[in-house]
């Protein structure tokens, strides 16, 4: 083993493969993607170079794309927030129940694998004006909001209610993964600070904490990645509407490229989002200071 260690052809032969599916499927189509944001690309006619003429567009006369911008950031900002804030305190809670921690577990992990298509579809049934949930509070004499169609407010209600339901359904998800980590901590840990007198929350806070921020990093940056580019449920609860009030990046960059063909102006936008998982993700690292500890 030692000896294939050593020989740069024998790993160069092992790593090919996969280095040129990376190039293949990645690298090339997102020089591409840049490359057609400068161009004039419908379905039908061939890019003709227009510099940035697109994003010129995108920034300064698509109202769309900046309610699109706003609701994207609003809905990474929340979903950061209360579903690392919520996981974590589920993983503390279930790793610290004596019985039932694996119903409880199963019970917050099943709707991250569920598909968000499907539940899209079903929690529009239910936010129905006509068959939802209003016709239930209609019988103690509420009468319901228009949950998914009201267009009202900076943030439009439709949103809150997409962000809730993103919260119910990949909650489970950031749970897991903390579990995961908080499972690896010693026991012994926690016995020398509780006979030094500790409480569990100074536990908590001194123990726990700095030893999940390696998870923490990942699953916040995969959290902020994922609400980014958030395409399922708001496609098949409102499909952007009320009058493009809930429409996100994915949602604009989709109609954009599917429905209007205009390809150029979608890798517009697609570049776009690009460099802010990017920003994201490298922001996340810097803010969340890791420490190595070493046995």
């Amino acid at each position: 083993m030692d000896k294939i260690l050593k020989d740069k052809k024998a790993i160069f032969i092992f790593i090919a493969p996969a280095l040129i599916m990376f190039v293949l499927i990645l690298v090339i189509p997102i020089f591409q993607m840049v490359y057609y944001s400068l161009c004039d690309y419908a379905a039908l006619t061939p890019p003709e170079f227009i510099g940035l003429a697109n994003y010129k567009k995108l920034f300064f006369k698509d109202s769309t794309f900046r309610i699109a911008l706003k609701n994207s950031i609003f809905f990474m900002l929340f979903s950061a927030v209360t579903q690392q804030v919520i996981g974590i305190l589920l993983a503390v809670f279930l790793t610290n129940i004596p019985k039932g921690r694996n119903v409880f577990k199963n019970i917050y992990y099943l709707p991250s694998v569920l598909s968000s298509a499907a539940l899209g579809l079903l929690w529009a049934f239910m936010f129905n004006p006509k068959i939802g949930i209003n016709q239930l509070l209609a019988q103690f004499g509420i009468k319901g909001p228009l949950w998914l169609m009201d267009s009202k407010g900076f943030i439009v209600l439709p949103m809150w209610v997409i962000a809730f339901v993103a919260l119910w359904q990949y909650v489970g998800q950031n749970m897991m993964l903390y579990m995961a980590q908080i499972t690896g901590i010693s026991k012994d840990i926690y016995e020398a600070s509780y006979v030094d007198g500790a409480s569990k929350p100074a536990a908590f806070r001194y123990i726990t904490l700095p030893l999940i921020r390696p998870m923490m990093v990942t699953s916040l940056s995969l959290n902020c990645i994922g609400s980014l580019k958030f395409f399922d449920l708001v496609y098949n609860m409102t499909q952007g509407g009320p009058n493009h009030r809930t429409e996100v990046l994915a949602t604009e960059l989709y109609a954009e490229g599917f429905n209007y063909f205009k390809y150029g102006y979608a890798s517009a936008i697609s570049v776009v989002l690009l460099v802010m998982c990017l920003i994201v993700t490298l922001l996340v690292k810097k803010v969340i200071k890791v420490e190595t500890y070493e046995s």
